[in-house]
């Protein structure tokens, strides 16, 4: 199947981008560049737990309410919600009021922080799950790998909720782990230059 398609520029991409008018810019410019801002891994992991049973689109028309809704995803000031957050949440029309989706981001916060007093920083937890090329399918044709299943387990373990195998691969998609644009597509170079040029984030000393 052709997995490629030529936009108005002439230039070849993954199919997937052409399924809606929001998705280029954001295949151009963000899906696959490899990401070590704690914020935005925190932001991304949320919205794919709320895409969990929807489509991408969904969120992603969305997303500025969410980051309005969620103190653009300030998982510190996100763990001191309180019950009156939820209500307001619950009650705010631009996002997904979705109780149990809404309630792990809260207590995902919480893990966050947990995770950061251990490691450092969601950044240096999260990229000692990037696989080696001889770990990696034909790209897009897979939805879950043994590493994502690892993650997955390790963040349930964590007490980490809506983090099951197929939303982890599509967040370590997504945040650069690894690069599973198509052969052909014109953004895969780029993102493999971004991903030979990025500093992969290591623990602080004095954590394991």
């Amino acid at each position: 199947m052709n997995t490629i398609i030529a936009e108005t520029d002439g230039r070849p991409r993954c199919r997937w981008c052409d399924a809606a008018p929001e998705f280029l810019d954001y295949h151009d410019t963000e899906w696959g560049f490899p990401v070590d801002d704690d914020r935005r891994l925190f932001e991304k992991i949320s919205l794919e737990g709320f895409q969990s049973g929807l489509s991408w689109r969904t969120i992603l028309v969305k997303r500025e309410n969410f980051r309005a809704a969620f103190h653009d995803f300030d998982f510190h000031r996100i763990a001191s919600y309180t019950e009156r957050d939820l209500d307001r949440l619950l009650g705010n029309e631009g996002i997904i009021r979705h109780r149990g989706k809404i309630e792990a981001v809260i207590n995902n916060a919480r893990r966050a922080q947990e995770m950061v007093n251990r490691e450092g920083s969601l950044a240096a937890f999260f990229w000692k799950y990037e696989p080696d090329r001889s770990q990696l399918a034909e790209p897009q044709t897979a939805s879950t790998s043994a590493l994502s299943i690892a993650l997955s387990k390790e963040l349930k373990k964590q007490g980490w909720k809506f983090v099951g195998p197929t939303t982890m691969y599509a967040f370590m998609q997504a945040m650069g782990l690894f690069n599973d644009h198509v052969e052909d597509c014109v953004i895969r170079a780029e993102v493999e230059l971004a991903r030979q040029q990025f500093q992969r984030p290591r623990a602080a000393i004095g954590k394991r």
